[in-house]
């Protein structure tokens, strides 16, 4: 049994998730990251590929239970793995948004509850939810899966206070637009409605211009890692926007912020 922090990343195919995997390895950690085809996946240097699809709840245990068989502990979970969506609320289908809610929340879930035995039964662990600046400041045409981080919001704080007296922390690490690909080519609600094209089209190349600016996945990766590994804090935003927004949100009037918002989106 390994003495080094024993770390399962969600979703490192690409973007955060796998630049978060790898600056675990280079800490000597023992780093294992899933994928929902292991095949198909880039290597990860220092990196245990794992077959799991977080929508799944008899993978999502499968891959833990071998987790927990090899390495005999989870000291460290991250849940990264997530979607996104661009459109209106009213043109955004009730299977769209169950979709996006089973990935972004119900897929932390399953493998939260999947490794608090394990850390409970260790009396210690630090599950780390990727949530958004959107968790707490929802942007127009991003409504869904504002709604998301929302949750995520939620249960983190919730589960932090059932969890203590375990040991157990959770974490919520809260970036602002990151260049990736998954933000560079976020999806759009299937069946729009015309009288929302224009504002719509306004928001989403605001949403790729702050995309196409925004530092990699690194700056991110830095503090979910920062998250894990050292004291407690229950929110982490990284350095520049996503401090900056956090800081717009928690001190500025709500109609300045709102004037701001609009204003960033075109719809002013």
């Amino acid at each position: 049994m390994t003495k080094s922090k024993v770390v399962l990343v969600t979703g490192v195919s690409s973007g955060i998730g796998r630049a978060t995997a790898a600056r675990f390895a280079r800490q000597g950690c023992v780093v294992f990251g899933t994928v929902r085809n292991v095949q198909k996946a880039q290597a990860i240097a220092g990196v245990e590929l794992v077959e799991m699809d977080v929508r799944e709840q008899s993978s999502v245990q499968r891959a833990v239970q071998n987790i927990v068989a090899k390495a005999g502990r989870i000291d460290v979970l991250v849940n990264n793995a997530g979607g996104t969506l661009v459109g209106a609320v009213e043109e955004t289908s009730i299977a769209e948004a169950q979709a996006l809610f089973d990935t972004n929340v119900f897929g932390a879930l399953r493998t939260s509850q999947a490794v608090l035995p394990h850390m409970r039964r260790q009396r210690s662990g630090r599950i780390v939810n990727v949530s958004s600046v959107l968790g707490f400041l929802p942007a127009p045409y991003m409504g869904l899966y504002s709604a998301t981080k929302h949750a995520v919001e939620g249960l983190s704080e919730t589960l932090d206070h059932e969890v203590r007296n375990f040991g157990v922390r959770v974490v919520l690490v809260e970036p602002s637009y990151t260049k990736t690909n998954l933000d560079l080519n976020a999806p759009q609600a299937a069946s729009p409605i015309s009288a929302y094209d224009a504002d719509r089209d306004l928001a989403s190349k605001a949403i790729v211009r702050s995309v196409q600016e925004a530092p990699g996945p690194d700056t991110v990766a830095a503090t979910i890692v920062d998250a894990a590994l050292s004291g407690w804090t229950m929110r982490r935003t990284p350095k520049g926007e996503a401090s900056l927004l956090r800081k717009l949100r928690r001190f500025m009037p709500a109609g300045p912020v709102d004037a701001t918002l609009r204003k960033n989106f075109g719809l002013a």
